[in-house]
């Protein structure tokens, strides 16, 4: 496809979405968040987060998520600076008593076990591993293994992945800690979270925040391994040690100054979805996103959804292979200049692919236009 082309293709006015955010994180965030932030620059940014006003913004997350989340008694909501990466280094020096197992399914997944791997306090992590786009399975937990680990929904792939203990003893019988990363998942996919013991997550993605947090579900079990590990004489910089994260978030603050802003779109975002329905109108308002994607996929002879194994398809992050006849830059370049972002690959996959999210804030009936733009701008292209 020529450049002028590119650059002039313009799509038909009735075709579009009305809103063009398809990022998979950060994410679409609503207008009323919008406006509930110009609110809070009048009240609590740039005010102290140890003081009643983001204290409260902090009550109002937790909260809130315990009751998204229908919290098991026992369970605590914790939250900390620096997002899902930070999170992980986070478990490997709080959590990781000697050994993890890690299920891999892609990018982020592979992270957290290079993290367990490199450090120098634990034993080498047992790591079943999958090629991108498939779902591997645990499988049995191997001896000395203290913290199994794998992802609720694998962003780089479009993998989603089922939560639910292996067979086995309960941690309190001697049985593993169960750490999932949800942070795609988190809020667009239905779960038990008692079959966990940290469910943890960044709030750019489902939550339609910015990131620079952490946000953990604690079960008992996860919150005495911490004080053990702690115990035990491990050297853990303040930032990373889970005690001291816990708590200040029994105090509704965080250790350090948190990002304010990223608070109050995520309390805003939280209490939408409760007032929507809470999680299983949002599991279900991403699951439509996913069919009409799907859907549309399977019905072209020049797409695919990537993942081909049906009931691992992610319903909250999409990915579509386009044949090699068509150049998926080019087409995500059109849609760009159109007002239709952020649906590229993950970066390291290197696939002629589109990746769209379908978070609670993205309305199916804008999928349903992307769609259409899609089909719009891949005809004209062969017609060039």
């Amino acid at each position: 496809m020529s450049d002028d082309l590119a650059r002039d293709l313009r799509i038909p006015a009735d075709l579009l979405p009305a809103d063009g955010r398809f990022g998979s994180g950060p994410s679409k965030v609503r207008p009323a968040q919008v406006d509930a932030l110009v609110r809070a620059g009048r009240d609590v940014l740039g005010t102290s987060h140890r003081q009643e006003p983001v204290k409260a913004l902090v009550r109002r997350v937790r909260e809130g998520l315990a009751q998204l989340f229908a919290l098991p008694d026992g369970y605590e909501v914790a939250l900390g600076n620096g997002g899902s990466t930070t999170f992980w280094d986070v478990a490997v020096c709080c959590l990781v008593r000697e050994r993890s197992q890690h299920l891999v399914l892609g990018e982020f997944s592979a992270k957290f076990a290079a993290a367990a791997a490199a450090a120098p306090f634990l034993a080498e992590p047992v790591v079943v591993r999958g090629e991108p786009g498939t779902l591997p399975r645990l499988g049995e937990v191997a001896d000395g293994v203290d913290v199994v680990a794998w992802p609720h929904n694998e962003t780089s792939t479009g993998v989603a992945a089922p939560v639910q203990r292996p067979r086995g003893p309960l941690p309190a019988d001697g049985g593993p800690l169960v750490v999932v990363d949800a942070t795609s998942g988190a809020g667009g996919l239905p779960v038990d979270v008692a079959q966990t013991d940290v469910y943890y997550f960044a709030p750019q993605k489902a939550f339609a925040a910015d990131g620079g947090l952490w946000l953990a579900l604690l079960s008992p079990a996860a919150l005495d391994r911490a004080r053990e590990v702690g115990a035990g004489g491990r050297w853990t910089p303040a930032s990373l040690d889970l005690r001291i994260a816990v708590e200040n978030s029994r105090k509704d603050q965080t250790y350090n100054t948190p990002a304010v802003a990223t608070l109050v779109l995520l309390a805003e975002q939280v209490e939408w979805l409760l007032g929507q329905g809470g999680l299983a109108w949002a599991a279900q308002r991403c699951a439509t996103s996913a069919q009409v994607v799907y859907g549309w996929a399977d019905a072209r002879e020049w797409a695919s959804p990537f993942v081909a194994e049906e009931a691992a398809r992610s319903p909250v992050v999409a990915t579509v292979d386009l044949d090699p006849s068509i150049d998926a830059a080019a087409v995500r370049e059109v849609l760009r200049r159109n007002g239709i972002v952020d649906v590229f690959p993950y970066r390291s996959l290197g696939r002629n692919q589109l990746r769209i999210g379908l978070f609670p804030a993205v309305d199916p009936e804008d999928v349903r236009a992307l769609t259409r733009c899609v089909d719009h701008v891949v005809a004209t292209l062969r017609k060039a």
